[in-house]
């Protein structure tokens, strides 16, 4: 079981021969951001069985990264998605990408790994004018090993149940501007998710790669320390997990086996 970030939100969970490929973002800029952590990612980072979406803000669903993907790929979004975004739904033919909309506790079986959706503490809306009708989810990945993928996430108090007992957690610790809103874990929060949810292994995401144009000297401690803020954290918090931090575009191997 392997897992290769690729900056942001975007990994590849590699387990039992199926690549899922989570909330793609392939741009060096787009709107008011631009990449500052990180080369944009090579054309093979797209190549996946399957891309999961958690939720319909535009650095999660970019749909210029989507048409990125390969014809035929299968897709999995919240429930109302297509609706929601027109802009999806040309995507998808042009693409041929053969869409699953899912609701907490839905699973989509894909060769040797079962994906399930579990609910998120997020604005799930299509921002910033969209009627906040789909919710955000995240989505455990089960093979070999069950891997936690968060998307956008704050704590709640039913997590450990929704979620279920996960080998690996992929946290969201940062943003892309000088302070994080609700529905969001910084590195402390993402440390005491660990408490929670009791995984074996860790690894930081959605921190480090974009910021906003013109902002690079607003709180650059914002931008850079995420990462290195939540080994800390959990090593506080939760030192029997294994935190791995990788750079942009690496792949790692967490723990699996207690």
């Amino acid at each position: 079981m392997e897992v290769t970030w690729w900056g942001h939100a975007t990994c590849t969970i590699e387990d039992s021969g199926v690549r899922v490929l989570t909330d793609p973002l392939f741009v060096q800029r787009f709107a008011h951001l631009r990449r500052r952590g990180g080369a944009v990612p090579p054309p093979s980072a797209a190549l996946a069985d399957v891309v999961v979406v958690s939720h319909l803000h535009s650095d999660h669903l970019h749909l210029p990264s989507l048409a990125r993907v390969p014809a035929g790929t299968r897709l999995i979004v919240p429930r109302g998605a297509v609706r929601a975004v027109a802009g999806l739904r040309a995507v998808r033919r042009r693409r041929d990408l053969r869409v699953t909309e899912v609701a907490p506790g839905d699973t989509v079986r894909i060769g040797g790994v079962t994906v399930r959706a579990v609910p998120a503490e997020h604005d799930g809306r299509r921002l910033p004018v969209g009627p906040h009708r789909v919710p955000a989810l995240g989505y455990v990945v089960e093979g070999q090993a069950r891997t936690y993928f968060a998307g956008d996430t704050g704590l709640f108090e039913e997590m450990a149940k929704e979620v279920g007992p996960v080998d690996v957690a992929l946290l969201p610790v940062g943003g892309w501007g000088p302070g994080l809103g609700p529905g969001h874990l910084n590195a402390a929060r993402a440390a005491e998710a660990l408490t929670r949810l009791s995984p074996r292994s860790a690894v930081p995401v959605h921190y480090g790669t974009y910021w906003p144009i013109g902002m690079g000297g607003v709180r650059p401690s914002e931008f850079h320390s995420p990462g290195a803020e939540f080994v800390r954290e959990a090593a506080l918090l939760a030192p029997g997990v294994a935190v791995h931090l990788p750079a942009h575009g690496e792949r790692v191997r967490p723990e699996v086996h207690r």
